[in-house]
């Protein structure tokens, strides 16, 4: 029997996706979970909220994680690369070495052999991934004309904000995508250290652990991007933003968007 599944990590495009199937009584025998163990709480909170709303509609909810975890792979798995030799772990994932992406794949690979249809979360305005689907996945976001902003609003119209430490993560960040992600651009990492304190201390425990630097970031040729080093430059930026009378502060930021 063909059956109708859904990729649904939780965040803002795939959420709004399966809200939007379940309003419009769409089929769907099945939604899939990938669990990498390194998703912001939020997203495991959502996560519990929206599992009883399938049960109740009998639709089979399944979670798949890793053989072994995220952090044995970034931190203790033997590896030998012909750049660095043997040693331990991959180290940060994103960029190039995007190799926790390659572990969801390899876990989501051949469950959608029997799928007539596998609802995916690419909004309206994500062209270049739009460009690149292949049936039998679809997307509903798109066919919807729900761009990614729309994704979000639809989400928050619902009651899901993705609330942690009194601070709403789509206020701060880009994506909420794994805690860690090296992806992650500079004003996410400061909008982390300054909100999110305790995934800040995580990230330097692991940069603690790996000798190459988060981000490849520098300044007046003094490289900056180590974790502990991006965090005294916040400090002293936060430092002298909060010398700025208010006024001040709002004709900063209107001319650095002229």
């Amino acid at each position: 029997m063909l059956r109708h599944i859904a990729s649904v990590s939780f965040g803002k495009d795939s959420l709004a996706m399966l809200l939007l199937l379940l309003e419009k009584e769409m089929p769907l025998d099945e939604v899939i979970f990938y669990n990498s163990g390194v998703e912001f709480q939020a997203i495991y909170d959502i996560r519990d909220r929206v599992r009883p709303i399938l049960e109740q509609r009998g639709i089979r909810f399944t979670e798949l994680k890793p053989d072994v975890s995220f952090l044995y792979q970034m931190l203790e798995r033997p590896v030998f690369s012909k750049k660095r030799g043997s040693h331990l772990g991959y180290g940060w994932c994103g960029g190039t070495s995007r190799w926790g992406t390659r572990l969801k794949m390899d876990a989501l690979d051949g469950l959608e052999l029997d799928a007539e249809k596998h609802y995916v979360g690419i909004a309206a305005d994500e062209l270049d991934r739009l460009e690149k689907l292949k049936a039998p996945k679809c997307s509903p976001l798109a066919e919807a004309g729900m761009t990614e902003a729309d994704c979000l609003e639809y989400c928050y119209q619902r009651g899901f904000f993705w609330e942690e430490n009194g601070v709403r993560l789509y206020d701060v960040l880009d994506r909420v995508s794994c805690w860690c992600c090296k992806n992650k651009n500079r004003k996410e990492l400061k909008a982390i250290y300054q909100y999110l304190p305790n995934y800040w201390s995580r990230l330097k425990e692991l940069q603690a652990q790996i000798p190459m630097p988060m981000k490849p970031y520098s300044r007046m040729g003094v490289p900056y991007g180590n974790v502990f080093d991006l965090e005294k430059v916040f400090e002293k930026e936060i430092r002298e933003e909060s010398s700025v009378p208010p006024s001040k502060r709002k004709r900063r930021r209107h001319e650095s968007t002229r």
